[in-house]
């Protein structure tokens, strides 16, 4: 029989280490973490176009240099958490992430700045990967979920690091360009200070061997159908990001102050559901949450596709948001119990890549439909996730029941032993 998930421990709680609170609180900070450095230099990046005086343009080559670095590394990052430990390799891309916000922070030319834009894509890249795989395992230890409130704690990360961005603007009075190197060295300090802490109390985790016999095992084929959810709700979410704002502001002809409406409903949603969502699962199983996230994802989008003013607006973002918080903490959580890293490297890639499509692909609706009913793309692809969480477990104990070979590549849950 082939196994390939990490396994879930025979020994009580308590010995475990990774089932104590201190590994929940590890995860739980570099989640946080992750999302803090993302966030601040999401929230950087207008000022840096000032700093440095580009346009929009070299601004989007900075973007997908990081995205293909991401990619990459995400490939890399999860065969060698599987091989070494996703702790060893989680604490290794940490200080990629605070040397990339160190580059950005004290750039002086355009070039140096895509040198610290490709370091992101390599750290958080490797990072994301590997810590999806420890947080799957400590888990799989507490033999309960908790992967949605993990994620949720990266969303509050991006809060902070996006809104430091504000508090250094009305706080101290910086604004423009000169808030680029303060903002940056500022989260690097921090991030610095927790990786030092993370060392010290995150508990070592399994390797997760994928060679039987000497033989190394395929990936099984539904990692591809995880993939194809990935995709879906990637674009679904890339799309809330990117665009919320701007269709509420363009649909309910309002000014861009309260367009913002629409992200910040998103954004507040998805917070809610994902601190809410491991109790749903714990009640009603996975299969279940993606597919009713999948329902009000799908709702919201062609709910923003027929209305035009203001409340509908923010209250079919609102399910957006609601429905899209749902999904990718389960179908990462899968992903990391069918086979570890390796798998995992498959299924967030198929996110990421997605996340960084759908501004280009809802661009091209945009241009071709009008903004308006261009929301109904990834109203279609909300509705296929409806259809593909047939495929998941309906809860934990399906992952925890003994699967042949066969079994793995008609995309049956691998078995934890």
């Amino acid at each position: 029989m082939t196994t390939t998930s990490p396994p879930v421990p025979t020994t009580t709680a308590d010995a475990n280490p990774l089932a104590s609170r201190l590994a929940a609180g590890a995860v739980t900070t570099m989640f946080a973490v992750n999302g803090l450095l993302l966030g601040g230099n999401g929230g950087a990046l207008p000022s840096l176009r000032d700093k440095l005086g580009i346009g929009d343009t070299s601004i989007a080559i900075m973007l997908f240099c990081a995205g293909l670095a991401g990619i990459l590394s995400m490939q890399v990052g999860g065969r060698l958490a599987d091989a070494i430990g996703a702790r060893t390799v989680a604490l290794a891309a940490l200080p990629i992430l605070v040397a990339a916000a160190l580059t950005i922070a004290l750039a002086p030319t355009y070039g140096v700045a895509v040198v610290g834009l490709i370091l992101l894509g390599l750290g958080n890249g490797a990072m994301d990967v590997s810590m999806n795989a420890v947080a799957v395992q400590v888990e799989a230890a507490r033999r309960r979920p908790i992967m949605s409130s993990f994620h949720a704690y990266f969303s509050l990360g991006g809060f902070a690091g996006a809104g430091a961005v504000l508090i250094m603007a009305k706080g101290l009075g910086i604004t423009g360009g000169a808030i680029v190197t303060p903002l940056m060295i500022s989260i690097a300090a921090v991030a610095l200070l927790i990786w030092v802490v993370l060392i010290k109390i995150t508990p070592q985790t399994a390797t997760v061997p994928h060679r039987v016999d000497g033989v190394r095992t395929r990936i099984p084929r539904a990692a591809w159908i995880l993939g194809a959810m990935a995709l879906a709700f990637g674009l679904s979410e890339g799309t809330a990001v990117d665009w919320s704002s701007l269709h509420v502001t363009d649909v309910a002809r309002v000014d861009p102050t309260t367009g913002a409406l629409g992200l910040i409903a998103v954004s507040g949603f998805m917070v809610v559901i994902r601190l809410l969502g491991d109790r749903l699962v714990a009640r009603f199983g996975r299969r279940a949450v993606v597919r009713f996230g999948g329902i009000c994802a799908a709702l919201g989008y062609a709910m923003v596709t027929l209305v035009s003013t203001l409340p509908l607006l923010v209250v079919g973002w609102s399910l957006v948001g609601f429905g899209v918080g749902m999904i990718a903490p389960q179908v990462y959580a899968v992903a990391g119990h069918l086979g570890g890293g390796r798998v995992l490297a498959v299924v967030v890639t198929f996110g990421y890549a997605a996340f960084l499509m759908g501004p280009a692909v809802i661009g091209f609706g945009v241009r071709h439909l009008g903004i308006h009913h261009a929301m109904a793309v990834p109203a279609i692809l909300c509705a296929g996730i409806i259809a593909l969480a047939a495929t998941l477990p309906r809860s934990d104990a399906d992952l925890a029941q003994p699967r042949s070979d066969a079994d793995l590549d008609a995309g049956a849950p691998a078995a934890q032993t």
